[in-house]
Parts: C-alpha cells; sequence; structure tokens
C-alpha cells in the first residue's frame, strides 16, 4: 500500500479535518483510523437510492478489506463536490472514490486531486482522457439507455409511436443516459416531450402529469430512474393512461418486482453494489500496483424484462 509515514501523517490530520467536512455534508465518519490502514475519502453525489446503497457498498467493501473510509455527500452540487474534495484533501487521505454529480465538474475535482498528490478514482463515469485519474468503475450509460430503446423498438415492431422522457438532472450522467436512448431509438418512435424529473419522484411526478395532459396518446414513457418511475406509473394511472409503458434504469428489488407485476415493462439494471465494491478493491489494488486490477472496469448491464428479470444482479447491499 502507501508508506507508513504518510498514513502517520492521514491519522494526526484526522481530529482537525473532522471538524472542516462537519460543515459540507459530511454523511458518516468511520471510526478512528487503525494505524497502518489504508484511508479512503469517499464523495457521494445525491441521496438517491442509488446513492444509498453505492455508499453502503463503499463502506462494508472498505471495512472488509480493512480500509479507512471517510464519506461526503454533494447533494447534486457541484461547488459542494469541489469543497468536499478539498476536505477530503485536508485529511490527506490515500485515495479518492467521487460519484461526480455533474461530468462537466470533473474537470475541477481531477486537477485538485492532482495539485494535491492523491490519486483519484472514478465510480460510473470517467473522462476521455484517463492520465491523471488513478481509474474508473464505468456505467456504460448510452449504452444502458440504448438497451431501453431497443426494447421500444421491438414492442412498437414498426409501429409509428409516441415517447415521452422524464429526465434526470441536466448536465449530469443523465444527458448521457438520455442521449443514448434518443439515438437508438427507430425512426418510427417519435419523441414529444422531454423534461428534466431532477431525480425527485414528486418532480417526476409533476413532469409526467403535465406530460399526459400534452400528451394523452403517449405510447411509451423513458424515465431516468426508477424512483422517478414510480412516480409517473401513479400520475399516468390517475390520469387513466395505465397502458403507457415504462421503461427506466437502476435494478432494484422493487424495480424487479415493479417488472413482474406489469407496471414497468423494462429497467436496466446496474447494480449500486457491484460499482461500490468494485471502486473500493480496485482503488486498493492500483494504489498497490496490482498489475492484475484494470484501470477501467465496466459494469455489467442487464436489461430486465418479463422474460429476463430473474437475471438482473443484487442492486444493494443486505
Amino acid at each position: 500500500m502507501l508508506p507508513n509515514s504518510r498514513r502517520a501523517t492521514a491519522i494526526s490530520l484526522a481530529g482537525v479535518a473532522a471538524l472542516v467536512l462537519s460543515g459540507c455534508g459530511s454523511e458518516s465518519d468511520a471510526g478512528g483510523d487503525v494505524e497502518g490502514s489504508v484511508t479512503l475519502g469517499f464523495v457521494n453525489g445525491a441521496n438517491t437510492t442509488f446513492h444509498q446503497c453505492l455508499l453502503k457498498a463503499v463502506e462494508q467493501t472498505a471495512k472488509t478489506e480493512k480500509a479507512t473510509v471517510y464519506t461526503a455527500n454533494s447533494k447534486q452540487d457541484a461547488a459542494t463536490e469541489l469543497s468536499n474534495i478539498e476536505d477530503m484533501i485536508a485529511r490527506n487521505v490515500d485515495a479518492l472514490i467521487v460519484q461526480t454529480v455533474n461530468v462537466d465538474a470533473l474537470e475541477g475535482d481531477i486537477a485538485k486531486a492532482k495539485s494535491a498528490g492523491i490519486p483519484i478514482y472514478l465510480t460510473s463515469v470517467a473522462p476521455s482522457d484517463m492520465s491523471d485519474v488513478l481509474g474508473a468503475a464505468v456505467v456504460d450509460l448510452k449504452k444502458a439507455g440504448a438497451l431501453d430503446a431497443q426494447w421500444i423498438e421491438k414492442d412498437a415492431a414498426g409501429r409509428d409511436v409516441k415517447v415521452g422522457i422524464v429526465a434526470g438532472a441536466p448536465g449530469a450522467a443523465s444527458d448521457l443516459l438520455v442521449g443514448g436512448f434518443k439515438s437508438a431509438l427507430p425512426a418510427t418512435a417519435k419523441v414529444v416531450a422531454n423534461q428534466p424529473g431532477m431525480f425527485n419522484p414528486a418532480k417526476a411526478q409533476d413532469v409526467a402529469e403535465n406530460m399526459i395532459q400534452a400528451q394523452p396518446d403517449l405510447d411509451y414513457a423513458f424515465v431516468a430512474n426508477e424512483e422517478m418511475a414510480f412516480a409517473v406509473r401513479k400520475a399516468f394511472d390517475a390520469a387513466g393512461a395505465k397502458d403507457v409503458r415504462i421503461v427506466t434504469m437502476n435494478g432494484t428489488e422493487e424495480g424487479l418486482a415493479a417488472v413482474k407485476d406489469g407496471q414497468f415493462s423494462a429497467t436496466v439494471a446496474n447494480s449500486a453494489m457491484t460499482i461500490g465494491q468494485t471502486a473500493v478493491k480496485n482503488t486498493l489494488g492500483l494504489l498497490d500496483k496490482d498489475t492484475t486490477v484494470d484501470k477501467i472496469a465496466n459494469i455489467p448491464l442487464v436489461l430486465a424484462t418479463e422474460d429476463t428479470v430473474d437475471e438482473a444482479p443484487q442492486y444493494c447491499p443486505e
């Protein structure tokens, strides 16, 4: 791992940095540093089910690997993310793991970590230039969106259909997801509405209510995560639009159950548990210069439909 002198410095700074982190959305701190352990700083992006499961996976895996992890939540704000990274740098952690709120914010995040001499490992997304990044556990968000679009193409079977999109937060990973979805739609599918739900179920329900009023003959809806998709389903059903077929993303237990009972037609399963476990294990391996660890780890995607729902991986740690 890293030299003992570096770890000793991290231990000496821990008490001071705890005061700094308390004002910057810190979710939880691990117990006191264990002498000789590696310290990781995990900067999470929000409080959705995905982010909560990701946090749990990071914390559990770090414990198993005998590493100490400090966590902070950026709450979908790029400025808070950078501040959280600065606070983790003040702790002199051995490496940073970052679930960014905004792909446009990555340049500043990476530069800040580089200037401090602290390796940074990314989850979900990665920049095109990986030279200043330790590694990344990547979800191919364009492919995820495309899988849902391909299901619509197969289901529509050449018919002219209308599609609505309830996106996540603009400027973040949602843009990649929606972009992949739109580019893979067949020519016979027309996108008639595209609005952000901000990964907020209440906001998504408002968007869906307005969407179905404006497009009462809507055929399909693509929703950027399952939490919003449940709210969208509720809005459509209340408007008498139970025939609108919803495709979405995550693969939670609740989401898979919704596929089984017909609330959703498809969901792309991308396990938050797998992402978190991969991030911690690969960060430690790359710090140790383990040549068997890939710099970029691609997280498997499974299109879960009525026929394939049992093939989806476990989403969240127990």
